[in-house]
């Protein structure tokens, strides 16, 4: 890995949507970022099969941070480090092999987060509809997208994506209060909401930043999200 000056760690979610096209100017930004040799952490709210597209898209080669925080993707032979951590979670499950990626867990895997939604919707009786109980059609219907985007939207590796059929502002308040009592987390993406267990964008990067730190050998500052101008 070649000395940079900082690490960037970039939201793309507003920057790359899934439909239409990305931010003008992104590639421009992130090639004078390689030049500067300053990697590019990009933190997205998707999946990652679903971001596997913008990744190749636009030669993003560098770890990202996906599912809102429940875990970091590193591409393969980009740290030639075995991950460390002093996180008691983390010990359990160092890494994971999820596709072409090593995997540094944060949230617990599927079917945790699954299996509690579905116990909180029971004890509340505060009606949900997952992504992963519709059919393909009504899948389509309900996302917006095209069977096989809206396909890669429903596979996550750990948070679980639904939304409330019926409920009232009041019952919705209820089970999330409840959920968040039950140390369920939970992120509003439009009329879409996902839950996962003990997910955080705060300690992926610190994960992160210990890797960085030792295949550099030093301490590299670490940038705030940013947008390119």
């Amino acid at each position: 890995m070649r000395q940079t000056s900082s690490v960037l760690y970039i939201a793309v979610d507003a920057l790359i949507p899934l439909r239409g096209g990305s931010l003008p100017g992104l590639d421009e930004f992130t090639a004078a970022l390689d030049h500067e040799a300053i990697p590019a952490v990009w933190l997205t709210s998707r999946s990652r099969l679903q971001f596997d597209d913008a990744r190749r898209k636009h030669a993003h080669t560098h770890p990202f941070i996906a599912e809102d925080g429940c875990a970091v993707y590193l591409p393969e032979d980009y740290f030639h480090l075995r991950p460390a951590s002093d996180s008691p979670r983390t010990r359990k499950a160092a890494t994971l092999r999820l596709g072409r990626f090593t995997c540094i867990p944060v949230a617990d895997g599927l079917p945790a987060a699954a299996e509690a939604l579905q116990t909180l919707s029971q004890d509340t009786g505060v009606p949900v509809v997952t992504l992963r109980s519709l059919s393909p059609r009504e899948l389509m219907q309900n996302t917006g997208l095209p069977q096989k985007e809206a396909e890669l939207a429903r596979q996550r590796d750990f948070d679980d994506i639904f939304f409330f059929a019926g409920a009232s502002d009041e019952e919705v308040g209820r089970f999330l209060a409840e959920g968040r009592s039950r140390n369920l987390q939970f992120r509003q993406h439009g009329v879409l909401w996902s839950a996962a267990i003990g997910p955080s964008v705060q300690r992926c990067i610190r994960e992160l930043a210990k890797l960085y730190d030792r295949a550099l050998r030093y301490h590299a500052p670490t940038a705030p999200d940013t947008r390119p101008r």
